[in-house]
């Protein structure tokens, strides 16, 4: 069974969330859509139809998907992703007992609440910044309940994040159990037809996916009470879901709950009693399923076994791994999904069930502290997915050691990438921070979350390759070059160290330029850049790097950019990037990497200017106001989009940012008695080079 509730069973709303404007009705479909009272977005939820009785809690608003409509939705350019799915490739793994090609992963995260979970990121850095989408097949956007809906879309932040790594994500439809509020009017409102035999919310699935820009939908039936007349229908609509969304690339993943009596009997299995919401005599039913905790090793096996025998891949199974409660202390009969001995495939792919227990289990829960969790989640107590089986250091407070049964992704699964093409850069970013910092100087000391804005960070966190002590490699929020956060290398270097970082399929020409930039805090280094133009031998085979120029770097020097001519053959490409810090002294380091670029060398020019901003809405109070903006998309590639206010006194705080062309801004704060308050807004391309501003004012309601 799974809950889409955080420890219970429905997700109440946060306390003092506002609520939400009602949706209009069919009937009265506004030429323009009413923006909510207190303007802040938040994602969408909705019931398929009927709504319950009764009145909804606080900051809670009830909702038909069915009446639903881009045209009349008041926060569409909010909630709609922007950044393509990308292609991924699988490198060679950097152990021999990751395996490409077989078991895969899905993960069920819930990011916030149903109801007010914002449209765009939030003023705190406590956030689950997931950012190891190496390992990651798809990602369901966990929520829903019966007093808030149970039709959840994911918001545009977590949308985006994904497809910049070739990650398909989800919207969850959850028909709850009856002991949790579950009716089944509501399973009959989702597979309803109209008078020509057609299923409107199966269309209307398809419309939000398509307005929101996600890439399908996981379905939970899990109300009882149902017949088999109740099942056929939901088969049908499956089927109808699966045709009308397949023109855009959209999937359906159907958990193991409802079978083909319409009765909720979690089999822990695909076998004779819910193949057909699978596979049928037709063909294909459901891309993927979520096979249920209650799964065997002997159930799974037959669960492969019978999608061999369908046609279908076993790896379109995902057994169900429950860390909601303990992560990685989790019991879990690992030979059972992807057992070690290498003459053995993979049974099934596998499925994490909350795995934000990484943040959520913490009683610091600072960017820092979550990412070295989080990192230990995937990657494996070493921390260092090359060397799963050897831990990096004994264990302490800072690095817990968990149950040995743990099984971490890097140790089984392959990991991919979507670094293919130039202009590429990094800077270390992971969508949440204390701070916000531009070319090395913090412009803003709110802290943020916004998982659009994160980079495409190394899949392996972290390769380490030194014949001395393994110094610590982690992600620090201390400093940056650009956004919230930066690479830092710290400890006794009694050897070269080399850190790898990117794998990549980048093509090379003489012109080609790798730059560096970066800083020592502590002792003096000499970095080198690595570049491997052919991947290793084999798995495990370490990867062959040709170290270029160095530079010599002591503290107290500021950041520095370091600028290296890769001067390839033509048509050779870049399979890897790395560093290497060799130190100079017996002294400890902390050397920081702000920033990788690799490009042409011939300069390119800055992005497009935005659209001049609007003010949509807004509201003052006391000398502080709430506003959405919106503005036209800039011509030409864009990353995303700036959004900074420009004080009386000439200098510039940045406010937001957004892979999209609108902004909600909460609170925002009259400067002294100025008249009117000034933003600007930047498009930012994939350099992180900024266009000139386009501007837009507030004026103040009171005299100064």
């Amino acid at each position: 069974m799974l809950l889409a509730a955080a420890g219970g069973a429905a997700v109440t709303a946060l306390p003092g969330a506002p609520a939400h404007a009602a949706a209009p009705a069919a009937a009265v479909r506004p030429t323009r859509p009413a923006v909510p009272a207190d303007l802040a977005p938040y994602a969408s939820y909705w019931f398929p139809d009927s709504l319950p009785g009764g009145s909804p809690g606080p900051g809670i608003t009830w909702r038909s998907l069915k009446q639903w409509a881009p045209e009349s939705d008041p926060d569409l350019a909010h909630n709609t992703a922007t950044v393509p799915l990308a292609e991924r490739f699988t490198p060679v793994p950097p152990n021999a007992s990751a395996r490409a090609g077989q078991a895969r992963i899905s993960s069920l995260v819930s990011f916030g609440p149903t109801a007010g979970n914002p449209s765009q990121g939030s003023a705190t850095a406590d956030y689950y910044a997931l950012g190891h989408w190496a390992y990651i097949d798809e990602l369901v956007f966990w929520g829903g309940s019966a007093g808030e809906g149970i039709v959840l879309a994911p918001n545009a932040p977590v949308v985006d994040a994904a497809h910049r790594n070739g990650v398909r994500v989800l919207g969850n439809v959850f028909l709850p159990p009856v002991a949790y509020g579950g009716d089944l009017q509501w399973t009959r409102d989702l597979v309803q037809r109209d008078a020509l035999g057609r299923f409107p919310i199966a269309e209307q699935l398809v419309r939000v996916a398509t307005a929101y820009g996600f890439d399908g939908w996981f379905v939970n039936a899990e109300t009882d009470g149902g017949d088999s007349g109740l099942a056929a229908r939901m088969r049908e609509f499956l089927r109808a879901l699966r045709a009308a969304g397949e023109p855009h690339g959209l999937r359906i993943t159907w958990y193991d709950a409802m079978d083909s009596t319409g009765r909720v009997r979690w089999q822990g299995a695909l076998n004779e009693l819910n193949q057909e919401f699978f596979e049928d005599r037709r063909g294909p039913v459901a891309d993927t399923m979520f096979v249920d905790f209650r799964w065997t090793p002997r159930t799974l096996a037959e669960s492969g076994a019978l999608a061999d025998r369908l046609g279908r891949s076993r790896y379109e199974l995902w057994a169900a791994v429950d860390t909601e409660s303990r992560g990685w202390d989790s019991p879990v009969d690992w030979e059972a999904i992807i057992p070690r001995d290498p003459g053995r495939d993979h049974v099934v792919g596998y499925g994490f069930y909350r795995p934000e227990w990484t943040r959520n289990h913490l009683a610091d829960r600072s960017p820092g502290a979550f990412h070295r969790a989080d990192d230990r989640f995937w990657t494996g107590e070493s921390l260092d997915p090359a060397r799963p089986a050897d831990p990096a250091r004994p264990a302490g407070p800072a690095r817990p050691a968990p149950a040995s049964g743990w099984r971490a992704p890097a140790t089984a699964v392959a990991d991919r990438s979507t670094v293919t093409a130039l202009p590429f850069a990094c800077s270390f970013n992971t969508g949440h921070g204390e701070r916000w910092y531009e070319q090395g100087r913090a412009v803003s000391d709110t802290p943020w979350n916004h998982l659009g804005l994160q980079d495409r960070l190394p899949g392996r966190r972290w390769v380490v390759e030194t014949a001395g002590e393994r110094p610590e490699v982690a992600l620090d929020f201390a400093a940056a070059w650009r956004g919230g956060s930066s690479l830092l290398v710290s400890g006794r270097l009694t050897a070269p160290a080399a850190v790898g970082l990117h794998c990549t399929r980048l093509p090379l020409t003489r012109s080609t330029v790798l730059e560096l930039v970066h800083a020592t805090e502590s002792g003096t280094v000499t970095v080198e850049v690595g570049v491997a133009t052919r991947e290793p031998a084999a798995p495990g085979e370490p990867v062959p790097y040709t170290w270029l120029r160095g530079e010599t770097l002591a503290a107290g020097q500021g950041w520095r950019t370091t600028r290296v001519r890769l001067s390839t053959p033509a048509g050779a490409t870049a399979h890897g990037l790395a560093v290497r810090i060799t130190g100079r002294g017996t002294k400890p380091v902390r050397w920081r990497l702000g920033a990788v670029t690799v490009r042409d060398a011939s300069p390119g020019r800055r992005p497009g200017a935005p659209g001049t901003p609007a003010v949509d809405a807004s509201a003052q109070h006391a000398g502080r106001a709430a506003l959405r903006l919106s503005w036209r998309r800039a011509a030409g590639p864009v990353r995303h989009y700036e959004v900074s206010r420009v004080l009386p006194d000439g200098t510039r705080r940045f406010l937001a940012g957004t892979c999209g062309t609108a902004v909600h801004l909460p609170d925002v704060a009259r400067a002294g008695r100025e008249r009117e308050a000034v933003f600007e807004v930047r498009a930012v391309d994939e350099l992180y080079a900024v266009s000139s501003p386009a501007r837009t004012t507030l004026t103040w309601a009171e005299a100064p």
